[in-house]
């Protein structure tokens, strides 16, 4: 059972974020710092990526542990207690939803990365380094 009343979950769930997460932040500043120059959030391409570099087609999406099941690909929402039924579809429809933006991004002739915001967190230069990579740098 959830710790929360229905009204404060609702409070908490409201107040996250979509755009301009603090992992999406840090990535662009280390690739602004790194002279590389981006468009973020660009409505023009299927999925709106976080991170557009149109200098050579790269999309970058910045996907959260939890809204994109990140060790539950398998079976997401596998790991959460209340309302499951609801959790689980919604879960795997952001897997599924990822999929098809991928398969569209990649058929435009786009490279597409993507990366968790544990792995940002953790790792921010390994990140840098793989999109700077495929920039040529």
């Amino acid at each position: 059972m959830d710790v929360l009343t229905q009204e404060q979950r609702h409070k908490n769930m409201s107040h996250i974020r979509g755009k301009n997460t603090k992992p999406e932040i840090l990535l662009r500043k280390a690739l602004w710092h790194r002279g590389l120059r981006y468009r973020k959030n660009y409505k023009m391409l299927p999925g709106s990526p976080d991170i557009v570099i149109t200098r050579y087609h790269i999309a970058v999406f910045v996907d959260g542990d939890f809204w994109h099941a990140k060790g539950h690909q398998e079976r997401p929402g596998e790991q959460i207690e209340s309302n499951k039924e609801f959790w689980q579809k919604k879960l795997k429809r952001n897997i599924e939803r990822d999929k098809e933006v991928n398969d569209e991004l990649t058929d435009m002739g786009w490279l597409v990365l993507r990366f968790w915001e544990s792995d940002i967190k953790k790792d921010l230069q390994m990140c840098v380094e793989t999109i700077c990579k495929y920039c040529g740098m």
